[in-house]
């Protein structure tokens, strides 16, 4: 079973074997009984620590990404929270992007650095301001790629290299690519994080987040940490992410089919200035993200001649593009990322341009939303 469509479908996903259902039932469960004290029927015992539809999304993002171990989590940042708590402890460094994801900033220098967690921000396309940045307590290469929301493009194989030979862990947040356009573990990564409440479920009607890796180390210490402090999904959240990604291969070429249109519009107009897509050949990320990606996404950024207003009247005027943070959904979405997703970064090296617009290019037709960002723009 090894084409990507096949394992979103089927891994992890046999037929229930007591009542013959195809479809992984939602075990709407807290306990579960045992056959006597300590013996526990396949393993389960109480839905903290493991529940079998849990059990089957887990394996599920295991086989997408190409990971031994998959864990998932109530949210992408619960994932992140236990990951670093599991990997990093007082005295520590991080070396994280300079455009970094603003509630992963706001988690690094809001609430851990309080703990003794100590980070430098820097360019990740710049490989010798990254080598520059490792120190001896480096334990993490934070890696976005591409970035929340200039859609900068690192080299995951090249990070990996600066990061082993200084004892770290590079950890990609995969949440843009998605595992069905980029496979970090296979580029030298050693954990992938994602938000699964964006293209993993897909339709933005649940909020969960994953962490897979190969290293049998870190999956023992994430799981202690995914038990003992239970930011787990429940089963109808791990049910819904599962029945998501059984489409997520089809609905990710529909997002870069539109995306694609879109660029090429916006590119073209008077009233827009730099438009990021590393799609595009001017992007200075273009050949890398050729080189590790399927194709390059449904997400979009640019800018507004006219400042901030101007892009918060963009921003207001749009109709079919529905004003609202998050992405991934089926349907598309626009927002200002310097008032919205990463107000956290105001006043700080990762501050976002005010005249910034962040778009998530839905899988609606194509012409109808070039029209909605025309009218937008006025």
């Amino acid at each position: 079973m090894t084409g990507f469509a096949t394992r979103a479908i089927h891994a992890g996903q046999d037929p229930d074997p007591h009542s013959g259902s195809v479809i992984v039932p939602i075990h709407a469960t807290s306990t579960f009984v045992q056959d006597g004290v300590g013996e526990l029927r396949n393993g389960y015992e109480y839905s903290r620590g493991a529940n079998p539809t849990r059990t089957a999304l887990e394996t599920c993002l295991a086989a997408l990404e190409g990971g031994r171990f998959g864990r998932a989590f109530a949210s992408g940042m619960a994932a992140t929270d236990v990951l670093l708590r599991a990997i990093c402890r007082p005295g520590d460094h991080l070396v994280i992007p300079d455009d970094a994801y603003g509630g992963t900033f706001r988690l690094i220098d809001k609430v851990l650095r309080s703990w003794g967690i100590e980070y430098t921000a820097v360019s990740q396309s710049d490989l010798p301001a990254v080598r520059a940045a490792m120190r001896p307590t480096t334990r993490v290469l934070w890696c976005e790629t591409p970035s929340n929301p200039l859609l900068a493009i690192a080299d995951i194989a090249a990070l990996a290299g600066i990061a082993h030979e200084s004892g770290a862990r590079l950890v990609v947040d995969n949440t843009f690519a998605t595992p069905y356009l980029q496979a970090p573990l296979g580029l030298g990564a050693d954990v992938v994080l994602h938000s699964t409440t964006k293209y993993l479920g897909g339709h933005s009607d649940v909020i969960g987040g994953a962490l897979i890796t190969d290293d049998a180390e870190v999956d023992e210490q994430v799981a202690f940490l995914q038990k003992s402090a239970g930011a787990v999904p429940g089963p109808f959240d791990a049910w819904l992410t599962l029945r998501g990604i059984k489409t997520l291969a089809v609905r990710m070429e529909r997002h870069c089919d539109n995306a694609e249109r879109v660029v090429a519009a916006l590119q073209t107009h008077p009233t827009v200035g730099d438009v990021h897509y590393p799609g595009s050949e001017t992007h200075p990320g273009h050949e890398v993200a050729a080189k590790q990606m399927r194709r390059f996404g449904g997400m979009v950024s640019f800018t507004v001649r006219g400042g901030a207003e101007a892009a918060l009247a963009v921003c207001a005027r749009a109709q079919l593009f529905t004003l609202a943070e998050s992405l991934g959904g089926v349907e598309s979405l626009i927002e200002h990322p310097g008032r919205m997703t990463h107000a956290s970064t105001a006043g700080t090296q990762l501050e976002v341009p005010p005249d910034l617009i962040r778009l998530s290019v839905g899988i609606e037709d194509a012409e109808d939303l070039i029209d909605d960002l025309r009218t937008a723009l006025g």
